[in-house]
């Protein structure tokens, strides 16, 4: 047995890694695009080919659909794969939008071609239940009767809704071997997901690190910050900006601002007292704008899984509650009605929250909004993700707090935006959740392999595990 890294090995984006078993056959695990400096020189935006062969690769895994783990399925079935996507049932619902739109924006737009492209993807797609073992035949590409060399099973891993982790069953010469690939894990407690629980044990497992040097804030302390930036947007009539990926960070973000919408008006919030405290504001005049047509495709997505939500979502919904849906939530579609939205919020600012793509402000809906709103002290600026090497949203995160600029559209934009980041939105587990997942195993593994972060997140979490793991790898 061998694990290889095509990705996501000194970074966090382009996550890919290939089981190769005792008879030479494979299986992948993603095949994500490269990101912000992670793309110079590599499989970014002017070089996507696949470049490792693909001679036995039986099928495909795919734990989650954002596109540092899906993007280059395009380039990987042009290069020759055959084989079947295995992933969650959520997953199968979501990855043809998320690939779709990949398609128009990275390959073509073309709907005769993109119609093709769509059909071979919904063909190749087998939806698993999780919690279910499921044989894999190399030697034939699909989907095999039991007693075969490798089985599989994914487990919620609790990132966005259809995460998972997988389990892989080998049954070699020497015997069977265990390899757990994390894929990203979820914090606890995080909206709408349900926490994921560690697996009985392992004998590897590919972990990732991505905040493997930190801890999160809590739930509690993030909401507080959030709703002191909602305050502030219905104090000074200011605009709260929140890049978001379209896919997970944005519907649980509406969550928990539709949380803390309810809670106020039922404490009073929609009177004005003139009162500081939050409770005085007119929480009614606060409307929530979801500027991107595929984050309300997913939004939309999201509603038909609620079979999928966690306990407490449910319970929101016994109330007569809508999460996703509720009334002070509008979407804009169109690129006129996006313009004209901006330019009217630069002429004259209003109380209103906008999250729009992307999520590390490196193109989509957001840019423009940043443009003509971050010299505006009474603009808000939360970033709640993660933020790579190079792209616009980690410079605006380094330099914004101290009244610097950042470079967008090759255009200098001075920052004096209130710009705050609230980690405890991160859709990663942080050192402490890597830890348990792996010091929860009722049998430890030999060896923990580090994919999946910074150089100095891999060290310290590295630090962490060394205590209850004999090996620990960094590949």
């Amino acid at each position: 047995m061998q694990i290889l890294h095509h990705g996501a090995l000194d970074g966090v984006t382009g996550s890919c890694h290939q089981l190769r078993l005792d008879s030479g056959h494979s299986i992948l695990v993603d095949c994500g695009l490269f990101q912000g400096d992670e793309a110079r020189g590599r499989a970014g935006a002017g070089s996507l080919a696949i470049e490792f062969p693909l001679d036995g690769v039986a099928a495909l895994v795919v734990t989650h659909v954002h596109i540092d783990h899906v993007g280059r399925i395009p380039w990987l079935i042009a290069a020759g794969f055959r084989g079947p996507i295995l992933c969650s049932e959520p997953s199968a619902l979501l990855l043809p939008l998320v690939l779709e739109d990949a398609f128009r924006l990275g390959v073509s737009r073309d709907e005769g071609l993109l119609n093709n492209y769509m059909a071979v993807i919904k063909q190749r797609i087998v939806p698993l239940a999780y919690g279910h073992w499921r044989n894999v035949d190399p030697l034939s590409t699909s989907l095999a009767p039991p007693n075969d060399e490798l089985r599989i099973r994914l487990k919620p891993a609790g990132h966005i809704l259809g995460s998972a982790y997988v389990e892989c069953d080998l049954k070699e010469r020497n015997g069977n071997t265990r390899v757990v690939f994390s894929g990203d894990l979820g914090a606890p407690h995080a909206p709408l997901l349900p926490a994921p629980k560690s697996p009985y044990g392992a004998d590897v497992v590919v972990l990732e690190s991505t905040y493997g040097d930190r801890l999160h804030e809590g739930r509690r302390t993030r909401s507080q910050r959030l709703k002191s930036a909602l305050e502030r947007a219905l104090s000074d009539k200011g605009v709260v900006l929140i890049p978001a990926f379209s896919i997970g960070r944005t519907q649980e973000v509406l969550y928990e601002i539709e949380g803390i919408i309810h809670s106020a008006i039922r404490k009073g919030g929609s009177r004005k007292q003139g009162s500081n405290s939050g409770l005085g504001l007119d929480w009614q005049r606060l409307n929530i704008v979801v500027d991107s047509p595929l984050a309300a495709r997913f939004t939309e997505a999201y509603r038909q899984l609620k079979p999928f939500w966690d306990k407490e979502a449910h319970q929101r919904l016994r109330q007569g509650r809508h999460p996703l849906a509720f009334e002070q939530l509008t979407t804009i579609d169109s690129h006129r009605s996006h313009q004209r939205l901006v330019s009217g919020l630069a002429q004259n600012p209003q109380p209103l929250v906008i999250i729009a793509a992307s999520g590390m402000c490196a193109g989509g809906r957001i840019v423009n909004y940043l443009k003509a709103l971050l010299g505006n002290p009474t603009t808000d600026l939360l970033l709640i993700g993660y933020q790579a090497r190079g792209t616009p949203g980690a410079d605006i995160q380094r330099y914004g707090p101290k009244g610097g600029y950042v470079m967008l559209d090759g255009e200098r934009v001075t920052i004096k935006a209130e710009v705050t980041t609230l980690s405890g939105y991160s859709a990663h587990a942080d050192q402490a959740n890597l830890v348990n997942f792996i010091q929860r195993m009722r049998k430890r593994p030999r060896e923990v392999r580090l994919v999946h972060g910074d150089a100095g997140a891999k060290a310290g979490l590295k630090i962490g595990l060394q205590e209850i793991v004999n090996e620990v790898v960094i590949p």
